[in-house]
């Protein structure tokens, strides 16, 4: 691994010439009243004149424009260093309205006021995210779906139409494009270390959203538009995010002392990584998230490009070349399709480690995850009430990363007693939003649904017996005769001991069995596409299965108050006998296929190992049984309650299963 301390940046020389160097070759000075009109208001005629055009094809060239707007970055710069906070909120306050974030644009003023650079990038990072949130809503003024790059945003013909292309151009040299500055890319990848960041291009942005709010309040005069602003997301189910324990202040100030020594930080990024602890101690928790992440994907892409071998992929790209960014560094493979020795660095030694792939997937890649890093960048997240629990485990994780690649002579700290509870949780972590782990989580919620039907209201005892055919007919008999035979068939592919040969239905679906296959590992980490596919049919089957349960349970409790209200016609009395009937009898069915699904699960990589013929009868299979769960939920429905119909579908599914399990085209065969 390189030595942190050797290096210097992380920006290629190209990228870090026009940041640090290329804006201040000009030594111009222009005075604020030339680019601000009499009452304050920016002149955006003299800013646009500064962006320079190639000759070519008349696309921006970006070194010229970057050039000649050095000066007038400074000129602002100074000049909002000169006003006081209660000056600038009453000239600019309600400019920055429009972006429904006023108090962050208000901070950014008071961080150029001091001389702390990690602020300044703080605030940068905090602006462009809440900037390019606001300017998706003015977007969506004029078109549907908002691009999700901000590059492609900037581009877009719905923003020049509103505020004008010489203006969207000028937005272009600092943000969005790869040949500009491309300060958000640099800041929130993690490649900008602090001192790199000139608080001028801060303050140029906060002095163009002010004037941005003035020409979109001229639009929305002329055009008599409402200004939308879509609703920030909000995390739901936080214990499911739970993976680490409360940090403390002993275990943040050991934190502090390990940040020194680990070979995972770069020398020149330390000051994020003690800020962004220093942000957690003070209940700044979206502060302390968005500092810690770009340096957890400076820190893996150093792991990444010695691992790989490939040391030029330390530095920022290009607008030619790729970004090593956390989804290559995550991928399986390279762009040149060799093996990506990252995870396998990540997943040593055994399974201890391999939680770290599991984990940054989990908060930042999967779909059905909370996609932090994304949410909090592009600024669908309302960083004033930014969860204490997330930034919690993010904070814990990089602790764990931190532990595992310091020196050996802080082994007291990594060892410490208020350390080691971190790492073992870190040890046992797995997946909770690949979608393996959703079915998972799905069976389960299924099966507490299905478990509550025993205590479902009955008719009363002294009119039981008016009720005919909820015992012993033919019908009922053939049913569990069929699903005892098939569990027989299953019981080698369950753990031993489950299945008792007197009461096969009862000894078997049982919660403590599915709980038990639920909970048997199962490797997420890059599966293949036939895996995925099977797991959506899984999921989709799941789905329906707890849907027809909600549907019965509500139907037997409204049923049954109707029952006893005497307001239910001969029909319908008639057919809640048969409900109850049939229910008693579809329960053990959809334990069952809960069954099927769970040990299907925890085979599912072998049987996509299969020949493509298996494959395809698997999915075939598969897809009846879906027909038939999606069959179930007509039929039990609150407007159809067709039992008889009911009854006879799944007694055919039963056969099928019974069939298929005979030919061993199940999956559990398939995996043998």
């Amino acid at each position: 691994m390189a030595l942190p301390d050797s290096i210097t940046t992380c920006l290629s020389q190209p990228v870090h010439y026009a940041i640090c160097k290329l804006g201040f070759e000009k030594k111009d000075t222009y005075n604020i009243d030339t680019i601000l009109s009499g009452n304050r208001e920016v002149c955006w005629a003299a800013v646009t004149e500064h962006v320079c055009y190639l000759e070519s094809d008349q696309s921006v060239d970006y070194i010229k424009s970057i050039r000649s707007l050095g000066p007038v970055c400074e000129s602002v710069n100074l000049y909002f260093k000169s006003l006081t906070k209660e000056q600038f909120v009453i000239q600019y306050a309600s400019w920055f309205c429009w972006t429904n974030c006023t108090e962050v644009f208000l901070e950014v003023f008071d961080v150029l006021q001091s001389t702390q650079a990690t602020e300044v990038a703080l605030g940068l990072m905090k602006l462009t995210s809440c900037l390019e949130r606001a300017l998706g809503d003015v977007y969506l003024l004029k078109g549907n779906d908002c691009p999700f790059l901000l590059r492609d945003l900037l581009a877009s013909e719905q923003l020049a139409d509103v505020f004008g292309q010489a203006v969207m151009n000028v937005l272009r040299v600092f943000i969005g494009s790869p040949h500009g500055l491309n300060l958000r890319n640099v800041l929130w990848h993690g490649f900008a270390s602090p001192q790199e960041i000139p608080a001028k291009y801060c303050a140029m942005l906060l002095f163009l959203t002010a004037g941005l709010g003035q020409l979109l309040q001229a639009y929305l005069l002329q055009t008599k538009g409402v200004l939308v602003h879509r609703p920030y997301v909000i995390f739901i189910s936080l214990e499911e995010l739970d993976a680490f324990p409360d940090l403390n202040s002993e275990i943040l100030s050991i934190a502090e002392e390990l940040v020194k020594h680990s070979s995972f930080v770069l020398k020149i990024m330390l000051p994020f990584w003690m800020a962004a602890l220093t942000a957690f101690k003070q209940s700044r928790y979206a502060d302390s998230v968005i500092l810690l992440l770009p340096q957890l994907e400076a820190g893996l892409r150093l792991l990444f490009t010695t691992t790989n071998k490939c040391p030029n992929r330390l530095l920022t790209a290009e607008s030619s070349a790729l970004y090593t960014t956390f989804d290559e560094m995550l991928a399986k493979h390279l762009d040149n399709e060799e093996v990506n020795q990252l995870p396998v660095v990540l997943e040593e030694p055994a399974m201890e480690s391999i939680f770290e792939s599991d984990f940054l997937w989990d908060f930042l890649n999967h779909q059905e995850g909370p996609r932090i890093r994304d949410r909090l960048s592009h600024g669908e997240i309302n960083l004033e009430t930014f969860p204490r629990e997330i930034a919690n485990q993010i904070v814990g994780f990089a602790i764990t990363f931190l532990c595992r690649f310091s020196d050996e002579d802080v082994i007291s700290l990594k060892e410490h007693m208020v350390i080691k509870p971190l790492m073992n949780c870190a040890s046992c972590y797995q997946s909770r939003f690949h979608p393996i782990s959703r079915l998972k989580k799905q069976v389960l919620e299924c099966m507490k649904s299905i478990h509550l039907w025993p205590e479902l209201a009955t008719v009363p005892e002294e009119q039981e017996q008016k009720i005919k055919g909820l015992e012993g007919n033919t019908e009922a008999n053939t049913l569990i005769l069929m699903i005892s035979e098939i569990i027989s068939q299953l019981q080698h592919y369950m753990p031993q001991n489950c299945c008792s040969s007197d009461d096969p239905i009862n000894s078997v679906l049982t919660e403590r069995l599915l709980v038990e296959l639920c909970d048997t590992r199962v490797c997420t980490l890059y599966s293949p596409r036939p895996v995925l596919e099977v797991v959506v049919i899984l999921r989709k089957i799941s789905a329906q299965c707890h849907q027809v349960s909600q549907q019965v349970i509500a139907g037997a409790g409204l049923r049954h108050t109707q029952w006893l209200n005497k307001t239910l016609r001969s029909r319908q009395r008639h057919n809640y006998r048969r409900m109850l009937s049939s229910i008693k009898f579809l329960s053990p069915v959809l334990w069952l296929i809960l069954l099927l699904i769970t040990l299907e699960l925890v085979s599912v990589h072998s049987v996509c190992k299969k020949n493509p013929f298996d494959y395809q009868l698997y999915l075939k299979f598969l897809k009846s049984v879906l027909q038939y769960t999606e069959n179930l939920v007509t039929y039990t429905s609150p407007d159809k309650n067709k039992w008889n119909e009911t009854m006879e579908l799944t007694k055919k599914t039963l056969i099928k299963i019974k069939n298929i399990s005979d030919r061993k085209l199940m999956l559990m065969h398939l995996a043998t």
